[in-house]
Protein backbone atom coordinates (compact mmCIF):
# COMPACT_ATOMS: atom_id res chain seq x y z
CA UNK A 1 0.00 0.00 0.00
CA UNK A 2 1.37 3.44 -0.77
CA UNK A 3 0.17 6.76 0.55
CA UNK A 4 0.59 9.70 -0.96
CA UNK A 5 1.13 13.53 0.54
CA UNK A 6 0.69 15.80 -2.20
CA UNK A 7 0.64 19.27 -1.40
CA UNK A 8 1.17 22.11 -3.47
CA UNK A 9 1.67 24.41 0.18
CA UNK A 10 3.87 22.01 2.10
CA UNK A 11 3.02 21.03 5.58
CA UNK A 12 5.38 21.92 8.06
CA UNK A 13 8.27 19.66 8.30
CA UNK A 14 7.33 18.36 11.89
CA UNK A 15 4.10 17.62 10.58
CA UNK A 16 5.59 15.94 7.12
CA UNK A 17 7.63 13.84 9.61
CA UNK A 18 5.23 12.95 11.89
CA UNK A 19 3.26 11.23 8.93
CA UNK A 20 5.71 9.93 7.41
CA UNK A 21 6.47 7.95 11.04
CA UNK A 22 2.59 7.27 11.30
CA UNK A 23 2.90 5.82 7.70
CA UNK A 24 5.62 3.81 8.08
CA UNK A 25 5.28 2.05 11.48
CA UNK A 26 1.83 0.76 9.97
CA UNK A 27 3.95 -1.02 7.42
CA UNK A 28 2.78 1.36 4.52
CA UNK A 29 5.23 3.12 1.87
CA UNK A 30 5.16 6.49 2.00
CA UNK A 31 5.26 8.78 -0.82
CA UNK A 32 5.68 13.05 -0.87
CA UNK A 33 4.90 15.57 -3.71
CA UNK A 34 5.51 19.19 -2.74
CA UNK A 35 5.33 22.79 -4.34
CA UNK A 36 4.11 21.05 -7.64
CA UNK A 37 4.10 23.42 -10.27
CA UNK A 38 1.68 21.75 -12.56
CA UNK A 39 -1.07 19.04 -12.13
CA UNK A 40 0.07 16.65 -14.74
CA UNK A 41 3.16 16.35 -11.63
CA UNK A 42 0.10 15.14 -9.38
CA UNK A 43 -1.67 13.41 -12.29
CA UNK A 44 1.87 11.40 -12.75
CA UNK A 45 2.04 10.92 -8.57
CA UNK A 46 -0.85 9.48 -7.88
CA UNK A 47 -1.33 6.64 -10.55
CA UNK A 48 -0.04 4.12 -7.98
CA UNK A 49 -1.38 5.67 -4.75
CA UNK A 50 -3.75 3.47 -2.76
CA UNK A 51 -3.90 6.64 -0.02
CA UNK A 52 -3.65 10.57 -0.88
CA UNK A 53 -3.29 13.14 1.60
CA UNK A 54 -4.05 16.82 0.26
CA UNK A 55 -4.65 20.39 1.58
CA UNK A 56 -6.09 23.02 -0.10
CA UNK A 57 -4.99 21.15 -3.60
CA UNK A 58 -7.58 19.90 -6.46
CA UNK A 59 -8.73 16.33 -6.55
CA UNK A 60 -11.03 16.52 -9.45
CA UNK A 61 -11.98 13.62 -12.39
CA UNK A 62 -9.03 13.76 -13.93
CA UNK A 63 -7.38 13.16 -10.83
CA UNK A 64 -9.23 10.55 -9.35
CA UNK A 65 -9.24 9.05 -13.27
CA UNK A 66 -5.34 8.72 -13.14
CA UNK A 67 -5.47 7.18 -9.47
CA UNK A 68 -6.13 3.93 -10.40
CA UNK A 69 -5.59 2.38 -6.67
CA UNK A 70 -6.88 4.87 -5.10
CA UNK A 71 -9.14 4.22 -2.22
CA UNK A 72 -8.94 7.24 0.13
CA UNK A 73 -8.78 10.68 -0.30
CA UNK A 74 -8.06 12.94 3.33
CA UNK A 75 -8.57 16.60 3.20
CA UNK A 76 -6.24 17.67 6.22
CA UNK A 77 -8.81 20.63 7.38
CA UNK A 78 -12.25 20.84 7.60
CA UNK A 79 -13.44 22.48 4.14
CA UNK A 80 -13.14 19.63 1.27
CA UNK A 81 -14.90 21.73 -1.76
CA UNK A 82 -11.65 21.08 -3.11
CA UNK A 83 -12.28 17.67 -4.17
CA UNK A 84 -15.12 16.00 -6.64
CA UNK A 85 -17.17 14.20 -4.16
CA UNK A 86 -19.54 12.56 -6.85
CA UNK A 87 -16.66 11.60 -9.19
CA UNK A 88 -14.81 9.91 -6.07
CA UNK A 89 -18.30 8.16 -5.15
CA UNK A 90 -18.50 6.92 -8.63
CA UNK A 91 -15.00 5.73 -8.60
CA UNK A 92 -15.84 3.93 -4.98
CA UNK A 93 -13.33 6.03 -3.48
CA UNK A 94 -13.66 7.20 0.02
CA UNK A 95 -13.53 10.91 1.27
CA UNK A 96 -12.70 12.09 4.24
CA UNK A 97 -11.65 15.72 6.10
CA UNK A 98 -10.37 16.45 9.77
CA UNK A 99 -13.09 17.98 11.69
CA UNK A 100 -11.55 20.20 15.01
CA UNK A 101 -8.13 19.82 13.71
CA UNK A 102 -8.07 23.53 12.72
CA UNK A 103 -10.86 25.07 14.88
CA UNK A 104 -9.11 26.97 17.45
CA UNK A 105 -6.44 28.30 14.90
CA UNK A 106 -9.62 29.95 12.68
CA UNK A 107 -11.65 30.86 16.37
CA UNK A 108 -8.29 32.65 17.70
CA UNK A 109 -8.31 34.77 14.71
CA UNK A 110 -12.06 35.24 14.04
CA UNK A 111 -11.42 37.01 17.42
CA UNK A 112 -8.43 38.72 15.99
CA UNK A 113 -10.75 40.18 12.89
CA UNK A 114 -13.23 41.37 15.49
CA UNK A 115 -10.73 43.50 18.11
CA UNK A 116 -9.23 45.17 14.94
CA UNK A 117 -12.75 45.85 13.69
CA UNK A 118 -13.92 47.48 16.87
CA UNK A 119 -10.81 49.68 17.18
CA UNK A 120 -11.63 50.99 13.80
CA UNK A 121 -7.96 48.96 12.26
CA UNK A 122 -5.82 50.87 14.54
CA UNK A 123 -5.96 53.57 12.81
CA UNK A 124 -5.24 55.98 15.48
CA UNK A 125 -8.69 57.08 16.18
CA UNK A 126 -11.13 56.18 19.50
CA UNK A 127 -12.99 52.55 18.36
CA UNK A 128 -14.70 50.56 21.48
CA UNK A 129 -14.68 47.41 22.93
CA UNK A 130 -15.92 43.58 22.78
CA UNK A 131 -17.09 43.35 26.58
CA UNK A 132 -20.47 43.74 26.41
CA UNK A 133 -21.11 43.48 22.72
CA UNK A 134 -23.50 40.65 21.96
CA UNK A 135 -22.00 38.33 19.31
CA UNK A 136 -24.18 36.14 16.94
CA UNK A 137 -22.36 33.00 16.16
CA UNK A 138 -24.14 31.72 12.69
CA UNK A 139 -23.46 27.39 12.98
CA UNK A 140 -22.33 26.39 16.16
CA UNK A 141 -20.00 23.61 15.20
CA UNK A 142 -16.45 22.80 16.26
CA UNK A 143 -15.16 26.19 15.20
CA UNK A 144 -18.20 28.43 16.52
CA UNK A 145 -18.10 25.82 19.73
CA UNK A 146 -14.26 27.38 20.15
CA UNK A 147 -15.12 31.24 18.93
CA UNK A 148 -18.01 31.06 21.83
CA UNK A 149 -15.49 29.82 24.49
CA UNK A 150 -12.91 32.88 23.36
CA UNK A 151 -16.11 35.51 23.34
CA UNK A 152 -16.94 34.51 26.54
CA UNK A 153 -13.46 35.61 27.64
CA UNK A 154 -13.66 38.64 26.78
CA UNK A 155 -17.04 39.69 28.43
CA UNK A 156 -19.40 39.11 25.06
CA UNK A 157 -22.76 38.05 25.15
CA UNK A 158 -22.97 35.17 22.99
CA UNK A 159 -25.90 33.72 20.70
CA UNK A 160 -26.22 31.01 18.41
CA UNK A 161 -27.99 29.54 15.41
CA UNK A 162 -27.98 26.58 13.98
CA UNK A 163 -30.67 24.81 11.90
CA UNK A 164 -28.78 21.12 12.54
CA UNK A 165 -27.73 21.59 15.79
CA UNK A 166 -30.00 20.88 19.07
CA UNK A 167 -31.19 24.41 21.23
CA UNK A 168 -29.67 22.07 24.37
CA UNK A 169 -26.73 21.39 23.59
CA UNK A 170 -25.81 25.21 22.33
CA UNK A 171 -27.15 25.54 25.66
CA UNK A 172 -24.62 23.65 27.21
CA UNK A 173 -21.93 25.78 26.21
CA UNK A 174 -23.07 28.42 27.85
CA UNK A 175 -24.68 29.83 24.59
CA UNK A 176 -28.32 31.00 24.22
CA UNK A 177 -29.63 29.51 20.91
CA UNK A 178 -32.22 31.39 18.85
CA UNK A 179 -35.10 29.78 16.41
CA UNK A 180 -34.32 32.01 13.45
CA UNK A 181 -31.24 33.04 11.23
CA UNK A 182 -33.55 36.76 11.09
CA UNK A 183 -33.34 36.44 14.66
CA UNK A 184 -29.60 36.03 15.30
CA UNK A 185 -28.78 38.82 12.96
CA UNK A 186 -31.43 41.37 14.76
CA UNK A 187 -29.57 40.95 17.97
CA UNK A 188 -26.23 40.82 18.05
CA UNK A 189 -23.88 43.98 17.39
CA UNK A 190 -21.14 41.41 15.49
CA UNK A 191 -21.96 38.07 13.30
CA UNK A 192 -19.48 35.50 13.16
CA UNK A 193 -20.11 33.39 10.28
CA UNK A 194 -18.82 29.62 10.48
CA UNK A 195 -21.55 28.06 7.42
CA UNK A 196 -20.03 25.78 4.72
CA UNK A 197 -21.01 26.75 1.00
CA UNK A 198 -23.48 24.59 0.04
CA UNK A 199 -26.33 25.11 -2.05
CA UNK A 200 -28.58 25.88 0.44
CA UNK A 201 -26.10 28.75 1.83
CA UNK A 202 -24.24 30.21 -1.40
CA UNK A 203 -25.21 33.85 -1.22
CA UNK A 204 -27.41 33.47 1.90
CA UNK A 205 -25.78 36.46 3.47
CA UNK A 206 -27.60 39.03 1.44
CA UNK A 207 -29.08 42.54 1.95
CA UNK A 208 -32.03 41.55 3.58
CA UNK A 209 -30.20 39.54 6.13
CA UNK A 210 -27.47 42.11 7.25
CA UNK A 211 -29.52 44.98 6.96
CA UNK A 212 -31.40 43.52 10.36
CA UNK A 213 -28.18 43.94 12.44
CA UNK A 214 -28.31 47.12 14.22
CA UNK A 215 -26.34 50.28 14.31
CA UNK A 216 -22.33 49.60 14.15
CA UNK A 217 -22.38 46.18 12.72
CA UNK A 218 -19.84 44.11 11.93
CA UNK A 219 -20.06 41.09 9.70
CA UNK A 220 -16.56 38.79 10.40
CA UNK A 221 -16.45 35.67 7.69
CA UNK A 222 -13.66 33.10 8.56
CA UNK A 223 -15.68 30.81 6.49
CA UNK A 224 -16.20 30.60 2.59
CA UNK A 225 -16.49 33.83 0.50
CA UNK A 226 -19.08 32.02 -1.78
CA UNK A 227 -21.97 32.19 1.07
CA UNK A 228 -21.57 35.98 0.99
CA UNK A 229 -24.27 37.88 -1.90
CA UNK A 230 -21.07 40.02 -2.75
CA UNK A 231 -23.17 42.60 -4.93
CA UNK A 232 -25.79 43.00 -1.94
CA UNK A 233 -22.97 43.65 0.52
CA UNK A 234 -21.68 46.47 -1.48
CA UNK A 235 -24.75 47.70 -1.90
CA UNK A 236 -25.54 47.48 2.20
CA UNK A 237 -21.93 49.05 2.67
CA UNK A 238 -22.64 52.02 0.58
CA UNK A 239 -26.54 52.64 2.23
CA UNK A 240 -24.93 51.78 5.51
CA UNK A 241 -22.08 53.68 6.56
CA UNK A 242 -21.95 52.40 10.29
CA UNK A 243 -21.43 48.44 8.61
CA UNK A 244 -18.30 47.11 8.67
CA UNK A 245 -17.19 43.60 6.90
CA UNK A 246 -13.58 41.82 8.16
CA UNK A 247 -12.49 38.46 6.35
CA UNK A 248 -10.04 35.86 5.72
CA UNK A 249 -11.21 35.00 2.21
CA UNK A 250 -10.55 37.78 -0.24
CA UNK A 251 -13.66 38.82 -2.04
CA UNK A 252 -13.85 38.97 -6.04
CA UNK A 253 -14.70 42.57 -5.48
CA UNK A 254 -11.72 43.41 -3.39
CA UNK A 255 -10.34 46.36 -5.03
CA UNK A 256 -13.69 48.01 -5.53
CA UNK A 257 -14.34 47.72 -1.36
CA UNK A 258 -10.92 49.15 -0.85
CA UNK A 259 -11.80 52.06 -2.98
CA UNK A 260 -15.58 52.43 -1.29
CA UNK A 261 -14.91 51.46 1.81
CA UNK A 262 -11.44 51.91 2.94
CA UNK A 263 -11.98 52.22 6.69
CA UNK A 264 -14.60 50.12 7.30
CA UNK A 265 -12.97 46.51 4.98
CA UNK A 266 -10.76 44.34 5.53
CA UNK A 267 -9.04 41.14 4.14
CA UNK A 268 -6.17 39.13 4.68
CA UNK A 269 -4.21 38.34 1.24
CA UNK A 270 -5.05 35.07 1.69
CA UNK A 271 -7.41 32.76 4.01
CA UNK A 272 -5.76 32.50 7.28
CA UNK A 273 -7.86 30.39 9.29
CA UNK A 274 -5.46 27.58 9.65
CA UNK A 275 -2.11 29.31 9.05
CA UNK A 276 -1.18 28.35 12.26
CA UNK A 277 1.93 25.87 13.43
CA UNK A 278 -0.38 24.41 15.25
CA UNK A 279 -3.10 23.50 13.15
CA UNK A 280 -1.00 22.31 10.33
CA UNK A 281 0.46 19.59 12.31
CA UNK A 282 -2.53 18.50 13.90
CA UNK A 283 -4.42 17.88 10.68
CA UNK A 284 -1.82 16.22 8.94
CA UNK A 285 -1.24 13.93 11.71
CA UNK A 286 -4.90 13.61 11.92
CA UNK A 287 -4.90 12.49 8.39
CA UNK A 288 -2.06 10.16 8.43
CA UNK A 289 -4.17 8.55 11.55
CA UNK A 290 -7.30 8.45 9.49
CA UNK A 291 -5.86 6.61 6.61
CA UNK A 292 -4.28 3.83 8.51
CA UNK A 293 -7.55 3.26 10.38
CA UNK A 294 -9.65 3.06 7.80
CA UNK A 295 -7.13 1.08 5.38
CA UNK A 296 -6.70 -1.63 8.23
CA UNK A 297 -10.27 -1.19 10.37
CA UNK A 298 -12.39 0.01 7.82
CA UNK A 299 -13.41 2.72 9.88
CA UNK A 300 -15.10 5.65 8.02
CA UNK A 301 -16.59 7.74 10.59
CA UNK A 302 -15.38 10.88 9.15
CA UNK A 303 -16.35 10.34 5.69
CA UNK A 304 -18.14 13.04 3.49
CA UNK A 305 -19.00 11.34 0.68
CA UNK A 306 -21.42 8.64 0.29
Amino acid sequence: MKVLVATEKPFAKVAVDGIREIISKAGYEFALLEKYSSKQQLLEAVADADALIVRSDIVDSEVLGAALNLKIVVRAGAGYDNIDLDAATSKGVVVMNTPGQNSNAVAELALGLMVYAVRNFYNGTSGSELKGKTLGIHAFGNVGRNVARIAKGFGMNVLAFDAYCPAEVIRQAGVKPVDTVEELYRNSDIVSLHIPATAETIQSINYKLLNLMPKGAILVNTARKEVIHEDELIRLMSDRPDFKYVTDIMPKSDMKMHELFEERYFSTPKKMGAQTAEANINAGIAAANQIVDFLQNGNTRFQVNK
